[in-house]
């Protein structure tokens, strides 16, 4: 770890990536840096952690419903096993290109459009500090 972020070249969780003793209930989902993490949301013990093989944000969006674990980034899409952290599967939206994305199904969604305009002001003001 360095100074609190994580980074490819000094991060490795060893262990076993399963959390099958922990319902849904009992955890908590935090994502940034193009990674998931699961916690126990009583101890905060990591559970199990992702890291996406595309996109590369600050921003991830997910977005549980049932037994699944919905991720974008830059509007790379995933699905989640939450319980083990493994992959399901894997939709590039080839052609639409990328953004801040925001999921939903018919019971839950992600509503991000506060914390959107939020990064894409301050992608803004970074974009126009460096021209």
């Amino acid at each position: 770890m360095n100074d609190g972020f994580l980074d490819d070249a000094g991060y490795s969780d060893s262990r076993d990536q399963r959390s099958d003793s922990c319902a849904i209930a009992d955890m908590l989902f935090v994502s940034f840096n193009s990674r998931v993490f699961a916690l126990n949301r009583d101890t905060g013990d990591l559970l199990w952690n992702w890291k996406s093989s595309k996109g590369r944000s600050n921003y991830v969006s997910i977005l549980v419903d049932d037994e699944q674990l919905f991720v974008s980034i830059d509007g790379y899409t995933y699905c989640l096993n939450p319980y083990t952290g493994r992959e399901i599967w894997f939709n590039p939206l080839k052609g639409f290109g990328y953004g801040i994305p925001t999921l939903a199904t018919a019971e839950f969604n992600t509503n991000s459009s506060a914390a959107a305009e939020l990064i894409a002001r301050e992608q803004r003001t970074q974009q126009s500090g460096a021209q």
